[in-house]
């Protein structure tokens, strides 16, 4: 998905959430990443391969 330089932090990187904001909702509380991840407001996240990361304690 990302094309510019440099490139963001692949989906299975630790720092994915370092990735450009494609769309943002702040209103709903989430945003897409340029990495196809979806990063809720609470720290959790959403890869694109479907599984949850759920929000650091």
């Amino acid at each position: 998905m990302c094309t510019h330089r440099p490139a963001c932090p692949p989906a299975s990187a630790p720092d994915r959430d370092a990735a450009r904001v494609l769309s943002g909702h702040a209103e709903q509380g989430w945003s897409l990443l340029c990495n196809g991840v979806i990063a809720f407001d609470d720290g959790g996240d959403l890869l694109p391969d479907g599984r949850a990361v759920p929000p650091a304690a």
